[in-house]
């Protein structure tokens, strides 16, 4: 919430098979019925959560997260998660679902979505899905489907990460797929092994694996929170020193006791190698609040991109919407429209 989360590829988590379903569970890979569903989407400190919360509100809507680190407990301040009394005023789903240490693929993420969408789909409640996790969304929503794994390919590519370092791995995925390589970082070790398993084992690109933009799976509205970049940046200034000024960096050291440097994916969440650093004495204060701002506005715009290439989504100014943007987008929720009108 990786790399931070989805920067195109780079959120092509391993997929191990789905967990075993509950018992009683329905099957959730692609049956209906589905809600009255909305997506608030764009980049980070754009607003999407205050737009969620007030548009819930005027539909009776529950909040379906699609941020790809809030689903850690404890992991409060340096993700911007909802307070404990915005998830009183309105339900939330898809919250504080793991420790640091575990991880939730895609496929995974996919699966607990689409059950918390036929539930809501069973009382007759609207939702209102939001977060800037571009590939979650799209999972939860398009006819995304996921290849398989194979232990002993990965192995093999892991023994050889392990060898030569991920640089020098990234070269090899170059190689094979240009346009892969382009959008997962050379550092990330874990989603080059991913991709080339991926490539091995389904004989194609990786980037061939993404969805191309037609009609969803889950019928539903997406409004995209658009912000010129310099107001972007400055929102995304304040944000991270109000997060130092909250306690993001005693948050990072209670982790630190949870296991938090072990856990693959945690770890790399927005701001918290920053403050881990800070922590281990190899930057002071006024760099580390700094790296993450500049982190920050690199992933945000990484976030505009990915959002800006699907044509479906309504952009609507922000911040500067206010309640009669909310209005509108909530009546438009509960006349189960899927563009929004003049």
């Amino acid at each position: 919430m990786p790399e931070p989360t989805d920067g195109v590829l780079a959120t092509w988590a391993r997929e191990a098979t789905p967990a075993a379903r509950p018992a009683g569970e329905r099957p959730t890979s692609d049956a209906g019925p589905w809600p009255r569903v909305v997506a608030i989407v764009g980049p980070t400190a754009a607003g999407k959560s205050a737009l969620a919360l007030a548009v819930a509100r005027l539909a009776g809507a529950e909040v379906v997260n699609a941020d790809a680190f809030q689903v850690y407990r404890g992991m409060d301040i340096g993700t911007a998660k909802p307070t404990r009394e915005q998830r009183a005023a309105v339900p939330h789903h898809l919250l504080d679902l793991l420790d640091v240490t575990e991880e939730l693929t895609v496929a995974e993420y996919q699966r607990r979505g689409r059950a918390v969408l036929h539930d809501l789909a069973d009382r007759g409640v609207p939702a209102v899905v939001v977060g800037g996790s571009g590939l979650y969304l799209r999972g939860l929503l398009d006819d995304l489907r996921f290849p398989g794994s194979d232990p002993a390919v990965r192995a093999r590519w892991q023994q050889r990460l392990d060898e030569v370092g991920p640089a020098a791995l990234h070269a090899e995925l170059a190689r094979r797929d240009p346009q892969a390589a382009e959008h997962i970082l050379a550092s990330n070790g874990r989603r080059i092994v991913r991709a080339l398993e991926v490539i091995e084992l389904t004989g194609g690109p990786f980037v061939a694996r993404l969805p191309v933009d037609g009609p969803p799976l889950v019928p539903h509205l997406s409004v995209g929170c658009a912000v010129d970049r310099t107001t972007l940046d400055e929102r995304i200034t304040a944000r991270v020193d109000a997060m130092f000024a909250a306690g993001l960096v005693a948050e990072v050291r209670h982790l630190l006791t949870l296991g938090l440097r072990e856990g693959r994916t945690a770890s790399r969440a927005l701001g918290y190698p920053q403050v881990i650093a800070l922590l281990d004495g190899t930057l002071e204060e006024p760099a580390a609040r700094q790296a993450v701002i500049d982190a920050t506005r690199a992933y945000a715009r990484r976030q505009q991109r990915w959002f800006r290439r699907d044509p479906r989504t309504a952009w609507v100014p922000m911040p500067s919407a206010g309640s009669s943007t909310a209005e509108t987008i909530a009546a438009a929720l509960s006349a189960g429209a899927t563009t929004l009108g003049a």
